[in-house]
């Protein structure tokens, strides 16, 4: 098996969390037709009130790239800009497990 992982952590301004979550969970939802991709999440952590994980598994990094080229994508990635303070990402091999 050869999948490509994020891990991406976004920061928001103080109070815009729950503006970027309904963007992202846009997202999420248009990614069930997007080739390539097996899994998208959503994610906020409990101790960080301004921040958001996305949890993506891809078939490989070509299949993540191209989904950033789709009109959709660069549209809600423009939309979700002004809430955006910082983005941290972690690239992963995954190797296997429920869901994979």
């Amino acid at each position: 098996m050869s999948k490509f992982g994020l891990y991406t952590k976004f920061k928001t301004h103080e109070g815009q969390r729950d503006a970027l979550v309904d963007l992202l969970l846009a997202v999420a939802s248009g990614m069930e037709s997007v080739e390539g991709c097996d899994l998208y999440v959503v994610n906020i952590p409990d101790n960080e009130t301004n921040s958001i994980w996305v949890t993506e598994i891809w078939n490989d990094p070509s299949a993540h790239k191209a989904s950033l080229t789709l009109e959709e994508a660069r549209v809600l990635i423009e939309r979700a800009k002004p809430f955006i303070t910082g983005i941290e990402q972690i690239k992963l091999n995954p190797l296997g497990g429920k869901g994979i």
